[in-house]
């Protein structure tokens, strides 16, 4: 059996704890203009999104996406994915670094798998429209459909079937064979561009400028899915991948600011 080569980036605007599996490559995103304390170059020793093909210089509205722009660019393997400093793939679903999906575990399903997600995440009580407008605001998602009614009037129906859902796979996490995620890019992008053409962060929080990102974290179950329908891919070459957070996360403040958000019309204003 021959053996398929993979390289996930890991995401991170810090210094911080790596996977030692040589499948990670650490990637400092949005690096293009950092300095450190004596006005030189930040250099964490990672490789950086400023370097080849980048759109490093939009880090600050596209978050991680200027990560997965750079793999896109400028990796070669058989599978190329995405992870964050703070967010793993998992089969033992237990935190810590020694958890973290390995080549060794990922390998029995390799060339089988074309697309490996995370666990979807479910709200229950809110579809991914309503929670999007809710915590942020609704004429993001208004004009992606609109962007797609335009350009790729296919993915119409699709875009309509997911943001009714009460679940998605989020966090722009993604493990995909490197024809389809060439496929995905090219679309996701060529997307984002013309919605940032339409839509300004100019009166937006740093926070709220930086709907890019998540509205990529939704449309990217919109692509799925047409490619489901349309039989490309099939449901079985699709594996969810439990995740670990390396870090705590203030269930109380987000739960708190979820309910802010529903029932007062606040919107969210920072990270938990």
């Amino acid at each position: 059996m021959s053996e398929y080569s993979v390289k996930i980036i890991v995401a991170t605007h810090k210094k911080y704890q790596m996977p030692s599996d040589a499948m990670y490559i650490p990637l400092h995103v949005g690096a293009e203009g950092k300095k450190d304390s004596d006005g030189n170059e930040l250099d964490w020793g990672y490789i950086k999104d400023n370097t080849g093909e980048n759109i490093s210089i939009l880090n600050p509205s596209f978050c991680e996406l200027t990560g997965l722009y750079w793999a896109w660019k400028n990796l070669d393997a058989d599978y190329i994915g995405l992870v964050h400093y703070r967010r793993h793939f998992s089969l033992k679903k237990k935190k810590g670094f020694g958890n973290v999906l390995s080549y060794e575990e990922l390998n029995p399903y390799l060339g089988k798998i074309k697309v490996f997600v995370p666990n979807k995440r479910k709200y229950y009580i809110e579809s991914l429209y309503s929670h999007y407008a809710h915590t942020h605001y609704a004429e993001h998602l208004d004009e992606t459909r609109k962007i797609i009614a335009d350009k790729y009037p296919s993915y119409l129906n699709s875009f309509d079937t997911v943001i009714n859902r009460t679940y998605g796979y989020m966090f722009n996490m993604m493990i995909m064979d490197k024809h389809l995620l060439n496929e995905y890019c090219s679309w996701l992008f060529d997307i984002l561009f013309e919605l940032q053409k339409r839509i300004s962060t100019n009166d937006l929080s740093t926070f709220q400028g930086r709907f890019y990102g998540r509205v990529s974290e939704i449309i990217f179950n919109v692509w799925l899915d047409e490619k489901m329908k349309s039989g490309v891919l099939k449901k079985n070459e699709i594996k969810e991948i439990p995740y670990i957070h390396m870090e705590k996360i203030n269930w109380w403040k987000k739960g708190t600011a979820f309910l802010k958000a529903k029932f007062f019309g606040n919107k969210y204003n920072g990270s938990f």
